[in-house]
């Protein structure tokens, strides 16, 4: 009995092990394709109705564990979701088709989403791919190059961004720049530099007024729509993502040796005075001990003494000293960034830590930012949805040597450039180790050496802005109202910013006394959003409205103080009170303004194949004059779907083709606020102080400057959208420009702000991305961004003519080039004409050498008022932006190209006064007729009168921004490390010029030099 019940109890054992055993997860391998037969990588398998999930590796193959009975839900972009119920089998070999509906991508437009294929405004998109494929330190830096139509220019200083305008500049003197919408919230100051460019899903750039439109008076110049990550639904991942780069000053001008630069001074001193001094190729000691100073700074002489050392010159003798390497350095940055995403139908979440320490190329020059972000979604009920977006940053920027405190004549453009214009022959230290204040003995010439010690500009911001929504589904609740929505978004910002200042009296921007100042400002703003949407599909008609009503409020508080003659220089500017120094300076400010809303929009379309968009912008500007306060901005587009029409869908290599149209008002009210009523000016005096009047007149009929634009474009994909891409056309006018315009000094004024002018422009911008070659695991796609545009002046305060004192032409572009044309340099082959110019004169104006102006009129007399010309123009015509991209199997190439042409840069011509050091060129003297550039005549000034005739150079351009390579792990190689995605790359940035017009210049930084360096990263997903 006893045996009978062990067996019995055995038996049961066994089955209730094997029911458990069926119940236990198994470990699964499988491996997706596409319809025909092409490994897909990144696509998302996860276990139906739990958080565990995987991702194919870039062979299609997955892993993951699941039970017997379970089922896998499997999706990716632009294929159709797929179920696989898992039975006994351990390895699943699974097909995904493509869904038509899917591949229509979604994009983000103002204060919703669209299918793109919908779209019928200008549109251009920058994903988080673009972003990610060269490590930045924020998104405009990432965005250059990348979408048609916007020009970003560079700027390499640690914790600053260059400029962005949107189809060129339509304003003359109000603000140009477009409006910042993050996560469905316009930006109501600064940019979107304190964003974490690795947390961003993606950019759209809004160029058209039938887009732009909808944002009123804040879209005239174009709107960039940022969608920051969240989560998504699946298991949650842990990505980290890292790089570290550095970089060096690459110098395209090299300087003159010692040696060169003596004989040039020689020259030049000769050329200004030839009967006290002799020419540059006979010189004398005792002439050389007057034109060097040799009393003023000893050092420096005895280093040219080095040279007469055998009582005959040998310039080889004399050392050269390189001033830049005192303030240069290898600037070492360092990115890194941690992210968790995940969520299910009922929460989605996102959160990341992001951290940079840029050290600069400079010394004294770094930035560090830090920066947190959350991102929560909740659906508790099928009819309600909330979220908050929330994004922190804290960033310290050492700006290095800046304007602030300024009281010495060295260079005011930063410290590279004041020690590219320190003396060659001189040296920073006398033979004891003593710092020399001025190197050569020029009061005008400051020691940059330890600059970095002496002076410091501390500029500190914090922000946290966030986006809060919550959403009802009225249509959930009761079916009668199926498509209808209500939404409220709020979005805070808040921003503090503390700039400090501190410069010793040995600093080469002071002469002799110390400096410090304190400048805090404090931006507080809001905007509240009301919506409401409302969808209806009745049969081949689509119905879209949106209904806005918006407030928004800004505040910002500001006070600065300065003092000189800082007693303890480890107070900085720590320390500025009334017990410690004598203030020089205190102001403090208050501003508020604030902006009131109404819009609507309808979308319509007709069996997928006519669409038409419209809107009605209503605007309330604070800053604007009473009765002029609001207007109305309208807006319309068309598209037609010609691949959905019978005559082109049987079309087998035309895959999609749209035209569009449209058109479209927006405003401007880029003014200050109260400039439409400017404040009283304080004055103080000894004894007491008063108030004057503020020198501009305020202007109470200041209104709206408005932008009309008409846009035409044809989206279109051909050959299996192997190629595909936009083409677009557009021209803008806008009139009552915001102009500020002089007025007669008898009023008490001597400006005011009124709605004057008008300005016109048009260009074609285009998109393209193709597949050139695909052949088994190589593929080569190439991405273009090609823009032509040009803006010119129509109208000015004085109707149809020109304002030539501010530089302003009508039917010309705003950056005119006005001024003497160049016909080279007189050489003695010219000496009868020039002789006729001298006996016009009355004098000796000219001599061999000189810069040659164009006489215009040819009456022998070069006069500003009838001899200056329009040159040309500093704004590019075309801008282009090509990314080449190699793949083959788990490696990957990808060259960024970046180039400007089509205008003129303004290098400002050679002063070659000899007072401070020069670049290595080809100048005029006796020994030496058939040169670029004119000879040298020592001056205080400007040297030569016409030289900036020589200046004016074709910019064009074509530079090699980026080079990447980038491996990616075998899955099966990232899986025993225990991760799901393992990825390195190493890209060189700046590595050179395809082509340029100036060899000395870096014309994309607009400088003699520019950063070139490496960059090490890692891709890592948990």
């Amino acid at each position: 009995m006893k045996q009978l019940f062990l067996k019995y109890l055995f038996i049961v054992s066994v089955i209730f092990s094997g029911l458990t055993a069926n119940a236990q997860e198994k470990t699964i391998n499988g491996n997706i394709k596409d319809a025909n037969g092409v490994p897909l990588p990144g696509v998302n398998v996860l276990v139906k109705n739990t958080t565990r999930g995987a991702q194919t590796d870039f062979d299609g193959n997955f892993t993951i564990n699941a039970k017997a009975g379970e089922v896998l839900v499997i999706s990716f972009v632009g294929m159709k979701t797929k179920e696989v119920a898992i039975d006994t089998k351990a390895t699943y070999n699974i097909t995904l088709l493509e869904d038509a509906a899917q591949l229509d991508e979604v994009v983000v437009v103002g204060y919703g989403t669209q299918k793109k294929s919908d779209v019928t405004g200008a549109l251009v998109s920058v994903t988080a791919e673009d972003l990610a494929s060269r490590p930045v330190n924020n998104a405009v830096q990432a965005m250059q190059g990348k979408a048609a139509g916007v020009d970003i220019s560079s700027n390499e200083r640690p914790g600053t961004v260059g400029t962005i305008r949107i189809r060129g500049t339509r304003s003359i003197t109000a603000n140009s720049s477009p409006l910042y919408v993050v996560d469905g919230i316009p930006l109501n100051s600064g940019g979107i530099d304190f964003i974490n460019p690795n947390d961003i899903e993606s950019i759209e750039v809004l160029k058209d007024a039938s887009a732009t439109a909808i944002f009123g008076s804040r879209g005239a110049n174009g709107v960039i729509l940022v969608s920051t990550k969240k989560g998504k639904n699946g298991r949650f991942n842990i990505n980290y993502d890292s790089a570290v780069t550095t970089e060096s000053i690459n110098e395209n001008a090299p300087l003159m040796n010692a040696a060169d630069y003596i004989e040039l001074r020689r020259w030049a001193r000769h050329y200004s005075n030839p009967s006290a001094f002799p020419a540059g190729n006979a010189p004398t000691i005792a002439n050389d001990r007057t034109i060097f100073l040799d009393t003023a700074d000893p050092t420096a002489w005895a280093n040219i003494e080095k040279g007469w050392a055998t009582g005959t010159w040998d310039g080889s003798k004399v050392s050269t000293t390189d001033w830049t390497k005192y303030v240069t350095q290898t600037g070492i940055t360092q990115q890194h960034t941690l992210s968790v995403s995940g969520g299910s139908d009922k929460m989605k979440a996102y959160g990341s830590f992001g951290y940079i320490d840029n050290t600069g190329t400079l010394k004294g020059q770094s930035y560090k930012r830090y920066n947190g972000v959350v991102n929560v979604d909740l659906t508790p009920a099928n009819w309600f949805s909330m979220g908050l977006n929330l994004n922190t940053s804290y960033g310290l920027n050492e700006y290095g040597l800046s304007n602030v405190g300024r009281s010495a004549v060295a260079s005011s453009d930063g410290i590279y450039l004041t020690a590219r214009q320190n003396l060659p022959y001189a040296l920073p230290y006398d033979a004891n180790g003593n710092r020399i204040q001025n190197p050569g003995g020029d009061s005008t010439i400051r020691n940059v050496a330890e600059e970095y010690k002496y002076s410091q500009d501390q500029r500190v911001t914090l922000r946290a802005f966030g986006s809060l929504y919550a959403q009802l589904d009225l249509g959930a609740i009761f079916p009668a109202l199926e498509g209808l929505k209500y939404r409220v978004n709020f979005g805070p910002d808040i921003t503090s910013y503390r700039n400090g200042v501190f410069l010793d009296g040995l600093s080469s921007a002071r002469s002799g006394t110390s400096f410090a100042s304190l400048a805090k400002d404090q931006t507080i703003s809001y905007t509240l959003d009301n919506l409401i949407y409302y969808n209806k599909t009745i049969g081949k008609h689509d119905f879209g409205l949106t209904l806005l009503q918006s407030k928004t409020q800004y505040t910002n508080e500001s006070s600065a103080m300065s003092a000189q003659g800082i007693a303890n220089p480890k107070n900085k500017w720590n320390a500025l009170t009334t017990a410690n120094v004598t203030l020089a300076s205190y102001s403090s400010d208050f501003v508020e303004s604030g902006l009131f809303s109404y819009m609507g929009r309808l979308n319509y379309g007709f069996n997928d194949k006519y669409l038409l968009t419209a809107s009605l912008r209503y605007d309330a500007a604070s800053q604007l004059s009473p009765g002029n306060k609001s207007d109305y901005f309208p807006s319309a587009s068309l598209g037609w779907r010609l691949d959905k029409e019978d005559f082109i869908k049987n079309i087998s290599w035309i895959n999609s083709l749209k035209l569009r149209a449209g058109y479209g008002i927006t405003g401007s009210a880029a003014v200050d606020p109260y400039d439409t009523t400017p404040p009283l000016t304080q004055v103080l005096y000894s004894t007491f102080s008063g108030t004057v009047n503020n020198s501009n007149l305020g202007n109470t009929e200041l209104g709206w400057e408005k932008t009309t634009q008409y846009n035409y474009g044809i989206d279109f994909g051909i050959f299996k959208n192997r190629i595909s891409g936009s083409l677009e056309y557009y021209t803008t006018e806008t009139n009552d420009l915001l102009l500020d315009r002089a007025i007669p000094s008898v009023s008490g004024f001597f400006n005011t702000i009124a709605n004057i002018g008008k300005t016109k422009g048009n260009g074609v911008e285009l998109t393209l991305n193709t597949v050139n070659v695909k052949a088994g695991d190589f593929e080569w796609s190439s991405n273009l961004s090609a823009s032509y545009q040009k803006s010119t002046i129509v109208e000015l305060q004085n109707g149809k003519f020109d304002d030539i004192n501010n530089n302003r032409f009508i039917g010309y572009t705003q950056g005119v080039i006005y001024g003497f044309e160049s016909n080279g340099v007189w050489r003695p082959e010219d000496a009868a004409e020039m002789q006729k110019f001298n006996d016009a004169a009355g004098s000796t104006i000219f001599t061999f050498g000189n810069a040659r102006p164009v006489d215009q009129n040819g009456d022998y007399k070069i006069d500003a008022n009838n001899d200056r010309v329009i040159i040309g123009s500093t704004e590019p015509k075309f801008i282009t932006g090509l990314t080449n991209t190699f793949n083959y199997k788990n490696i990957e190439l990808s060259i960024f190209v970046y180039g400007r042409m089509g205008y003129l840069y303004n290098a400002g011509g050679e002063n070659l006064s000899g007072k401070t050091s020069q670049r290595q060129l080809d100048y005029y003297t006796d020994d030496n007729t058939d040169a670029e550039y004119q000879k040298p005549i020592f001056s205080a000034g400007t040297g030569d009168l016409y030289n900036p005739i020589l200046g004016y150079k074709n910019g064009s351009f074509l530079k090699i921004r980026n080079i990447s390579l980038g491996y990616n792990f075998n899955q099966d190689v990232v899986e025993k490390m225990g991760l799901s995605r393992l990825r390195f790359y190493l890209q060189a940035a700046n590595p050179g010029m395809i082509f340029s017009k100036v060899s000395w210049v870096d014309l994309d930084t607009r400088s003699t030099f520019s950063n070139r360096g490496f960059t090490l990263g890692l891709n890592v997903q948990f």
